[in-house]
């Protein structure tokens, strides 16, 4: 359910500018890429190793990000209200800070 003063996007390209204000806060971005680094570990692992490490992976993202929000950032994940979008914006973030483009 949307008000008329909410906005809601239509795209994760007019999304992520947004996903950056809301990870403004270093902590919580290195929060937020180790976090996502051990997703992509649970992952692995789980193919390999033990399939519980799947049920370990949104664990551990989420676990990393919302304290990132909740404790540095003082604000509401924006997955509450735009899972998908941002849970690639958790991985392209990612990819941004290990390819360099974005400082960790």
């Amino acid at each position: 359910m949307s008000t008329a003063t909410e906005e809601r996007y239509r795209s994760f390209a007019a999304f992520y500018p947004f996903y950056l204000t809301e990870h403004v806060n270093p902590v919580s971005r290195r929060l937020h890429v180790v976090g996502t680094s051990l997703v992509i570990v649970c992952l692995v692992l789980g193919l390999v190793k033990d399939w519980r490490f799947f049920v370990a992976a949104p664990l551990v993202g989420y676990g990393f990000a919302w304290i990132g929000h909740f404790v540095f950032e003082k604000n509401r994940p924006a997955t509450f209200k735009y899972p998908l979008y941002s849970l690639m914006g958790d991985f392209r973030l990612w990819f941004e800070v290990v390819t360099a483009r974005r400082k960790f």
